[in-house]
């Protein structure tokens, strides 16, 4: 159905979307031990009655990680649909070449 370059090509594109939100989730689930670590006192400060560590990680790790796997399904989803467009601009370009080939040409 599809060419192994329009695969290719989307394959390659998710594949620095994947890596991206990857990334994203990685510095938040090691964000908060390296908060811990490097800013103790900052970290134990109450917030609400909590410790700010417990406070970031009930209330800041969840929509993280929501906002990285919503960004991740819109675009990718968005990465088809441009590629997909690309294909049928591009095939319909061919057809049409190949039209014009034929009336030009002597039969």
């Amino acid at each position: 159905m599809h060419s192994d370059d329009f695969l290719r090509s989307l394959m390659r594109k998710q594949l620095q979307l994947s890596i991206l939100c990857a990334t994203a989730f990685l510095v938040v689930l090691l964000g908060l031990p390296l908060a811990n670590y490097f800013f103790p006192e900052l970290m134990a400060t109450r917030v609400f009655g909590f410790t700010l560590t417990w406070f970031l990680l009930g209330i800041g790790v969840f929509p993280a990680v929501w906002c990285i796997s919503f960004y991740f399904i819109k675009r990718s989803i968005a990465l088809e649909e441009e590629e997909a467009r690309e294909v049928a601009t591009g095939g319909m370009e061919n057809e049409k070449r190949r039209e014009g080939e034929k009336e030009n040409s002597p039969v």
